[in-house]
């Protein structure tokens, strides 16, 4: 259960010096090193892998299967499958979501709800660093 991680690949990346204003929808894997100002939305959210790089900001709302995230976030975020906070990671919003690994480090300034159609996961991960 704990071992099961999403074998998505990236199949777009937004640079650390692009700035998006809008909103932005993808289908399968997307790595997002630049701002955003706008909500990220998975179109098929199902199979989506969206990953939120230590450089990265987004201003809006974030939705998708499996989110990766160390950088910022200033708006809600909903994972369908697993979210995955990285030590730098921060999150200024309400947090849903299926599954949840959260690493020593991670900030989240809002609530924490877990999907209500399931039973919560929550996985406490050591940091090795």
């Amino acid at each position: 259960m704990f071992n099961r991680k999403t074998k998505n690949t990236i199949d777009s990346l937004i640079g650390a010096t692009t700035v998006i204003q809008g909103d932005l929808h993808f289908k399968g894997g997307l790595r997002i090193d630049g701002h955003i100002r706008g909500n990220v939305v998975a179109d098929l959210e199902a199979s989506s892998m969206l990953v939120i790089s230590e450089q990265a900001k987004i201003d809006g709302e974030v939705r998708a299967a499996h989110i990766v995230v160390n950088g910022v976030i200033n708006g809600p975020v909903f994972s369908s499958e697993l979210l995955e906070l990285q030590p730098k990671a921060q999150i200024f919003g309400d947090v849903h979501y299926k599954t949840l690994e959260m690493l020593s480090g991670a900030v989240v300034s809002g609530k924490l709800s877990h999907d209500q159609a399931q039973e919560p996961v929550l996985k406490l991960a050591a940091n090795n660093a």
